[in-house]
């Protein structure tokens, strides 16, 4: 697909997230999505820089700014990561640098952040389910808690696997499995969810991981240059390439370089009469 203009936002990759990712979706279940986009480079120079996320409701909808997205990618967050790995069919917009994205998406893994982010989100949900009690509540409280226990079990599995592996499965073999896991924490079975964190957090520390100890920043930023001289006015676009072109130059004329002789200082010193 070709670039879509966000108000002079140009979206690059998105999709849809979530439950309808996972193959856990159900009546009523909300449709998430998320996306990058890149902001006109010239934007960056002004009094008020571009937004880094823009945030929607109805539907839905979450993207980011090319630089902001790197740094949550970079930093093992599982929704941003999991943009990169969908299903063909869950992605809306692929425009050449999104694809660029998905084909650079395991040099923004590195084996600390990955077990770092994904334990501790799934810690965040655990503690959510502490705080609904024992099960003796609505039933819209118990949806929403067994909602927030399929969101752990699911963390738990995907991080599992992607710190062993350095590969993310979006939409689970055995969504059932997940379903029923969520009905029964959601019914009092607490303990198992603590019990499942436990397990896993033993998991990580014994499994040895094929993912580096460092993601690697080099070939994001060579991605983010490019998005960015891309995004450049027309003008200052056709110059950047043909400079590229014709390869590096000496200084011109007037200009300052490291072999340049510098200017003799100004003094204070009256001038001669």
């Amino acid at each position: 697909m070709s670039s879509v203009m966000l108000a002079g936002m140009h979206l690059l990759l998105s999709g849809i997230v979530g439950s309808v990712a996972y193959g856990l979706s159900g009546p009523g279940s909300d449709i998430d999505r998320i996306g990058v986009f890149a902001a006109p480079t010239a934007a960056f120079h002004g009094l008020h820089p571009p937004r880094e996320s823009v945030v929607t409701t109805n539907p839905d909808t979450t993207r980011h700014e090319a630089a902001k997205y790197l740094r949550l990618a970079l930093g093992g967050n599982p929704t941003a990561t999991e943009l990169m790995w969908l299903p063909d069919d869950c992605y809306e917009t692929r425009t050449e640098f999104g694809e660029r994205l998905i084909g650079i998406r395991s040099a923004l893994l590195s084996a600390p952040r990955v077990r770092d982010a994904y334990l501790g989100y799934a810690g965040q949900q655990f503690r959510k389910l502490e705080s609904r009690g024992n099960g003796t509540f609505s039933a819209d409280t118990r949806r929403r808690t067994a909602k927030h226990a399929r969101h752990l079990a699911r963390l738990v599995h995907q991080g599992r696997l992607l710190y062993a592996t350095g590969v993310l499965e979006i939409r689970l073999a055995h969504p059932e499995w997940f379903r029923a896991f969520g009905e029964r924490v959601a019914g009092g079975e607490l303990d198992e969810a603590r019990t499942l964190l436990a397990e896993a957090e033993q998991d990580f520390d014994r499994t040895r991981s094929p993912l580096p100890d460092r993601p690697d920043e080099a070939t994001a930023e060579r991605w983010l240059l490019d998005v960015r001289a891309a995004h450049l006015p027309p003008a200052l676009s056709r110059e950047s390439q043909r400079r590229g072109a014709r390869g590096a130059r000496p200084p011109e004329t007037g200009s300052i370089s490291s072999t340049s002789t510098p200017p003799k200082p100004i003094t204070d010193q009256p001038t001669p009469s």
